[in-house]
C-alpha cells in the first residue's frame, strides 16, 4: 500500500506548486478548474517540471487522461469522475489513485476502485466551494480509518493547523489544505509552519 506525506497542499497553478516546493512540500495536488485544454496542459506541464526537478510528487485532480499524458504520479478523482474514468488505463501507466468520499455509500464506491488513498471531507465548514454534505467532524475520521485499515486516509475541508492536529490525532494519515495557505498573508511562512507541524520540515 502506498504511503503519502502528512502535509498535502491543494493549489490551482504551477506557480503555486513552485512556491510550495520551494519551502519543502513533497506531495501537492494541482486542482485547476474552469480552464481550457491548452491552459490545463500548460499548468500540468509546468507543475510536473517543478516536481520532477525537486523530487516532489504531483497529484492531478480530475483530469486522468491529462495525468496519463503528462506521466503524473497520482490522480485524484471525485465520485462523478470515478464513474467515467478508465481505471485500467490509469493503473497501466503506474499512476496511483486517490478518491474523495463523503458518505458510507461513496466509501464503498471508492474501495471498489482499490485506491491508494481515501479522502474524507469536509471535516469542518469550508469556504472553498458549496458542499452538499454537512461537515463530517472528527469522529467520522476514526470511523473511516477503522473501515479502511492500512489505506491512507486524507482529511480535508476547513483545516487550519490546530484543526489538522486534531485530524491527525484522530487517525488521519494526511491533512489536505487549501485556503489556510493560499489566502494567508505569507503563504510560504504558513506552509513552513504546516511542514513543521507534520514533521516534514525541510
Amino acid at each position: 500500500m502506498s504511503s503519502i506525506e502528512r502535509f498535502y497542499p491543494v493549489v490551482d497553478s504551477g506557480a503555486w506548486v513552485g512556491r510550495l516546493v520551494g519551502v519543502g512540500a513533497k506531495f501537492i495536488q494541482l486542482r485547476v478548474k474552469d480552464k481550457g485544454d491548452v491552459d490545463l496542459r500548460r499548468e500540468i506541464h509546468h507543475a510536473m517540471t517543478i516536481c520532477r526537478r525537486s523530487g516532489a510528487e504531483l497529484v492531478i485532480n480530475d483530469h486522468w487522461q491529462l495525468a496519463i499524458d503528462a506521466g503524473a504520479d497520482w490522480v485524484h478523482l471525485g465520485q462523478s469522475d470515478l464513474i467515467d474514468a478508465d481505471l485500467d488505463a490509469v493503473r497501466k501507466h503506474n499512476i496511483r489513485l486517490g478518491v474523495s468520499t463523503h458518505s458510507p455509500e461513496e466509501l464503498e464506491n471508492a474501495l471498489a476502485a482499490n485506491p491508494d488513498y481515501v479522502a474524507l471531507g469536509p471535516i469542518f465548514p469550508t469556504i472553498l466551494k458549496a458542499m452538499p454534505f454537512a461537515p463530517q467532524g472528527i469522529e467520522r475520521i476514526k470511523e473511516w480509518k477503522a473501515l479502511i485499515g492500512d489505506i491512507p486516509l486524507v482529511a480535508i475541508g476547513g483545516l487550519n493547523i490546530e484543526r489538522a492536529k486534531q485530524c491527525l490525532a484522530a487517525g488521519a494519515d494526511s491533512v489536505a489544505v487549501v485556503t489556510d495557505i493560499t489566502l494567508h498573508a505569507d503563504p510560504e511562512a504558513r506552509a513552513t509552519q504546516w511542514l513543521e507541524m507534520t514533521g516534514q520540515d525541510a
